[in-house]
This record gives structure tokens, sequence and C-alpha cells, in this order.
């Protein structure tokens, strides 16, 4: 239940952040918009997304995740839907902003839940089933999106999907305590989740936790990564358009096929972690193995940028959606595996601050490099190597993923 309540919030979280991507070609098209003003746009969204995070997973560490949670999920709902009033660059720009404040609480309050309610050995496992709920966002996005812009009008699109948000609201507070307070659990499931957890520590100060290797181990292993997921988020249409040259309609096949890729893939590479430790492997090696079978697996992206058959690059983008995904589920859960659950909100934001500042650099350059050359190719580049690139910054600065002396 707790599992299906976080899978939700992620894929409205990503119907919500996904809906200006698909609608770049009409609204380019209305409103007359070069690649850098849209890149604007994505990097207003960026920037208040990393900003925020500074203080959110503070936050919600300091009033807990059900409080936590609720108000941001509120604030990006809101958010979300003010976009049906906007009707410039810069009106765009000051909804996304506004959006990204509220979405940043995502993650951090969704990784804390997890270690709330589940043991270390289902962390990994938990994080991979709830983060494919962002690939089932981004997957049922192309499917009702067009269908609401051909019959109601773009702004109905902004409108329809920003209030799902607020359905989720009422599930939520009607169903998630804390395990230790919950009506809903048998004794035997409060101690199994119970099992391996540590005492319960104090809030934990900036100045502290940016002390630790392992705080950053994790931040800079999302930074290098991070804004390669921006990258199909932000800009698969566009790719699909240009390669393909598919109109609104003809993507939602397509994107079908990227994210459903994306999904089994954050499935699998929890589980494939999960399943290790279950096996006798150290929680070390298994996170390890799984994050570098999935840096591997992106490296054929740079591939689709020179293919010329189209589907083919469809077929590449999508393992490396999954692969991400898989990266990205393992990468989350280290911060559970090396920090008390006091500091686990405060650490995901921070690392994924650290990815927003890198994403907002990538948006930018990503803009001039379309502006310039048309070419995805040297974007792809940097997408197959980044991970490799902070695979080796996570082994240097948590060789053996050592619990931070807090």
């Amino acid at each position: 239940m707790i599992c299906g309540l976080l899978f939700f919030a992620a894929s409205v979280n990503y119907m919500d952040r996904q809906v200006i991507g698909l609608l770049k070609p009409t609204l380019q098209a209305q409103f007359g918009w070069t690649e850098i003003g849209y890149s604007n746009i994505v990097l207003a969204f960026t920037f208040a997304y990393g900003a925020s995070l500074l203080v959110v997973g503070k936050l919600i560490d300091r009033i807990g995740t059900r409080k936590g949670f609720s108000f941001a999920v509120l604030f990006w709902s809101i958010s979300a839907m003010a976009h049906a009033a906007a009707g410039s660059v810069f009106q765009f720009a000051i909804a996304r902003l506004s959006l990204g404040i509220g979405e940043s609480g995502s993650f951090p309050a969704s990784i804390k839940a997890v270690a709330e309610w589940f043991p270390k050995k289902e962390r990994a496992l938990a994080t991979g089933i709830f983060n494919s709920g962002t690939n089932v966002g981004a997957i049922v996005t192309p499917l009702i999106v067009p269908w609401i812009t051909f019959r109601f009008g773009w702004r109905a699109a902004f409108l329809g999907t920003g209030a799902l948000g607020l359905l989720w609201i009422v599930a939520f507070l009607s169903l998630y305590r804390k395990p230790e307070e919950s009506s809903l659990l048998s004794s035997e499931e409060l101690v199994y989740i119970q099992s391996d957890r540590e005492e319960i520590a104090p809030t934990v100060p900036w100045r502290v936790l940016l002390k630790f290797r392992q705080t950053w181990a994790v931040g800079l292993g999302k930074f290098f990564t991070d804004p390669i997921w921006s990258v199909y988020l932000f800009w698969m249409p566009d790719f699909l358009s240009r390669n393909l040259k598919l109109d609104l309609k003809g993507m939602a096949l397509p994107l079908f096929v990227i994210y459903s890729g994306a999904s089994v893939g954050s499935v699998a590479g929890g589980w494939l972690s999960s399943r290790l430790i279950k096996e006798g492997w150290s929680v070390n090696a298994s996170r390890k193995i799984a994050m570098l079978i999935c840096a591997l697996a992106v490296t054929p992206i740079v591939l689709a940028g020179r293919t010329s058959n189209p589907w083919s690059a469809v077929l590449l983008v999508a393992l490396a959606a999954g692969a991400h995904q898989g990266w990205s589920a393992n990468i989350y859960t280290l911060t559970s595996d090396m920090f008390p659950r006091s500091a686990v909100a405060s650490v995901v934001g921070f690392a994924t601050l650290l990815g927003t500042v890198s994403g907002m650099l990538l948006s930018k350059i990503v803009g001039y490099i379309l502006q310039s050359t048309g070419s995805y190719l040297p974007i792809f580049v940097v997408a197959g190597s980044a991970y490799l690139v902070a695979l080796i910054f996570v082994q240097v600065l948590a060789p053996k993923l050592n619990r931070a002396e807090i």
C-alpha cells in the first residue's frame, strides 16, 4: 500500500513535469518560441527545483513525511494548473519555477518513506517499484495529453493533469502514518519492518552532513547522471519530431516504448541488488554490481544519434532510459544504506540539488547545440559516458558504503 502511494505520487509528478515537453511543438508554433527560449523555460524549472532542495529536504526531515509530502504535492499541483493561464515565455517560466519548488519535495519524501517502511534488504526494490511510477506517468501522459489538447485545447491539458495531485493528497492523508503509528499493521509486520532499524537520531545539520564523504558520493553520483534523465524528459518529443518526423499524435507509440523500457529497468535494477543481498552478497557489492551493469547498458545510446533507422534509435533510447532508472533506484538507496532515517531526506535533497545544478548547465548546452547544429549526437556521447564517470566517484568516496558516524 505504501509503495503504491509513492508509485502514484511519482506518476503524477512526472505527468505534470512532462506536459510542457509534449506540448512544445504546439506552443512553439503558437507563441514563436526559439530553442533557446524553450531552454530558458526548462532552466526556470530546474533552477527552482534545485534551489528548493536546500530547504525542502530539511523541512521534510523536520516536520515528517506525512505533512511534508502532502504540502509539496499541493503546491506543485496548483502550480501545474497555473500553466493554463500563461501566454508568453516569461509567464511559462514563472509557472515552471513554481512547479519546480513544489516538485522538489517528491523524491526526498519518497526515499524517507521507504526508509521508514522497509527493511534494508527490500529498500532498493521498493525504490525501483515506486520510481517506475515516473515512467508510467511518462507513458500515460503522451496518451492523454494529445487527446485532451485536440478535444479541449492545450490549457485543459495542464488543468486536467494538475488536478490529479489533489486526489492523491486525499488518499495519502487517509492512509499514511509511520509504521509504529499505523492501525493497519499486524505486530508481526511491524517487527519485520523494524528488523534492521537503527536507533532514531536527531535531525542532522548541514555543516555536519557536508563533512561526510558518503554525502558527496551520493551527490556526485547524481550530479553526473541526473541531467541525462532531464534530456529524455524535456527533449525526447523534440528528438522524435526531428528524427522520426512525428506529430503530437504520432509520438505516443515511441514514447510508450521508451518509458516502458524505463519502467522495466527501474524495477529490474532495484530487484537485482535486493536479490543479491538475499543471496548473501554484501550490500556494497550488490549495489555497485547493479550500478555497473546499468552504467554499461547506457553506453550504446551513442549509436542513437548516428543510426539511419529511426526505430533503432527509439530502442536504444529505451535501453538507456531503463538503465538510468535502474541506476537511480540504487543511487537513491545508497542514502538509506549509509545514513540514519533522520538524515535521509536531507542527503537526498542535497544530492538532487547537485543533479539539478548540472541539469541546468546541460539544458543550456543542449539548447545551444540544437540551435547551431540540430544534432543530438554530442548529447548522446555525454549520456553514454556519464554513468561510468559517476560510478568511479562513488567508489572512490564510498569504497565500502560504511555508515556515516553521526
